[in-house]
């Protein structure tokens, strides 16, 4: 994300798809109108955090590089320098790979 002026606000988190298998623990590759989105994904960057309501920011849990999983429905696809992301609120997030 250096080469872009894109910044996420408040809790919002940009992810980047990471790219599943192309062929079976058997050997069978798949076609890619047979492949499902992927549902793991890298942080490349985040906002602030959200405002509680007494104005303070609380930080968000996650930070860029992290490798996350998240929901099949979760964020908005937009293409960003010709890459694909997602922008998704930090509650969308399941949980961090370790």
């Amino acid at each position: 994300m250096a080469d872009t002026n894109f910044r996420p606000l408040h809790d919002r988190v940009v992810v980047k798809r990471v790219e599943s298998e192309e062929k079976t623990a058997g050997g069978i590759i798949i076609p890619d109108t047979a492949k499902e989105k992927p549902q793991e994904g890298e942080v490349v960057a985040v906002g602030p955090g959200a405002r509680d309501d007494s104005g303070k920011v609380n930080a968000l849990d996650v930070k860029a590089g992290d490798r996350v999983l998240f929901g099949k429905w979760s964020g908005t696809e937009v293409k960003l320098n010709g890459q694909d992301l997602l922008i998704m609120k930090e509650s969308d997030i399941m949980g961090v790979i370790a």
